[in-house]
């Protein structure tokens, strides 16, 4: 449901062509570090309009896509 809003933030973050970004792609492995993550997630914020509070590990963008939906209820 967010995997566009995602991929596009981590695109521009990371410079790698948003095509190449999938469910399963690791944070890690596009080359996004803890201070990355609180970055993208402020940046997520304003472009999907809603405040995150991550309160647990999220390893792949599938896991941030899942976890932001679950907060959505």
């Amino acid at each position: 449901m967010y995997f566009d809003a995602i991929a596009k933030i981590v695109s521009e973050r990371t410079g790698c062509d948003v095509s190449e970004i999938k469910p399963e792609s690791k944070f890690a492995e596009l080359g996004i570090d803890s201070l990355d993550t609180v970055e993208l997630l402020m940046n997520l914020e304003d472009e999907i309009g809603i405040e995150i509070e991550l309160d647990r590990k999220v390893e792949t963008i599938d896991d941030l896509d899942k976890f932001i939906q679950s907060k959505q209820g």
